[in-house]
């Protein structure tokens, strides 16, 4: 799996995650993938590997909508990406 697709699908676990924040459950409400920081690539994922993905969601701003997390990939027990921040806008 391409380092691209890694920092994809943990954008679109956060994305799932905040929009289960509080203030941003409405319906039709989106978040956007505004940018990362500090991407660091420890180990390839190949296919056959499973990949585990954690966030945590750091800031939460209610009123502007704006949300900012970090994130962690593994590969049997090892990290294979890890994430410092990634920021994202909620459009309602």
């Amino acid at each position: 799996m391409s380092g691209v697709l890694q920092v994809e699908a943990l954008a679109q676990l956060a994305g799932i995650v905040c929009l289960q924040m509080e203030g941003a459950s409405e319906p039709g409400a989106v978040f956007f993938f505004a940018g990362v920081d500090g991407v660091k690539w420890k180990k390839p994922v190949v296919p056959g590997d499973s990949l585990v993905m954690e966030v945590e969601i750091k800031k939460w701003n209610k009123r502007f909508g704006i949300a900012s997390a970090t994130g962690r990939a593994y590969v049997d027990g090892e990290m294979a990406v890890e994430l410092d921040e990634m920021k994202f806008a909620l459009a309602k």
